[in-house]
């Protein structure tokens, strides 16, 4: 599964504004509910708050990965954020976080949910690669940066 044919000009967000990973959070789930593979938006934003409750998806580095798993979404939806300045996002390192991906898999689909994560975090790790997303400054930008960062980590042909 490639998260650059996940990712579009409609489910990246570039300067969003917060206070708080909730309003990250809210922003992210109201973009993924304007595609038809999302059945429920309010269980769809459950699902990633009583993720959150478990611990943070803050991961460090700046970086944070709020998702969850339901039967109200048809197949896996996204949404990427880069938020305009950094947030509190109770990351596990206490930093904030200004790069935020959601994923949101169904129930029955456990193996490429965690494949997702896997991929992402992956990316993720790579400082030139979080660097080249802030520095971004189109939405285009940040899919050719995930185009680019993904063919050179992962054989997807």
């Amino acid at each position: 599964m490639k998260i650059s044919e996940l990712l579009n000009e409609n489910n990246v967000l570039l300067d969003l504004e917060a206070i708080d990973k909730y309003e990250i959070i809210n922003a992210l789930v109201e973009v993924v509910s304007k595609s038809n593979k999302v059945l429920d938006r309010d269980k769809v934003k459950n699902c990633v708050l009583e993720r959150e409750k478990v611990l943070s998806t803050g991961v460090g580095k700046g970086f944070a990965v709020p998702h969850g798993k339901t039967d109200a979404v048809t197949e896996i939806v996204v949404a990427f954020a880069i938020t305009k300045n950094p947030v509190d996002y109770e990351a596990l390192d206490d930093q904030p976080v200004r790069l935020v991906f959601l994923i949101i898999g169904r129930d029955s689909l456990v193996s490429s949910h965690i494949k997702l994560l896997s991929r992402i975090s992956r990316l993720m790790n790579n400082e030139d690669f979080r660097e080249s997303l802030l520095n971004s400054n189109s939405v285009s930008e940040v899919l050719d940066h995930f185009k680019k960062e993904e063919a050179n980590y992962f054989d997807i042909s």
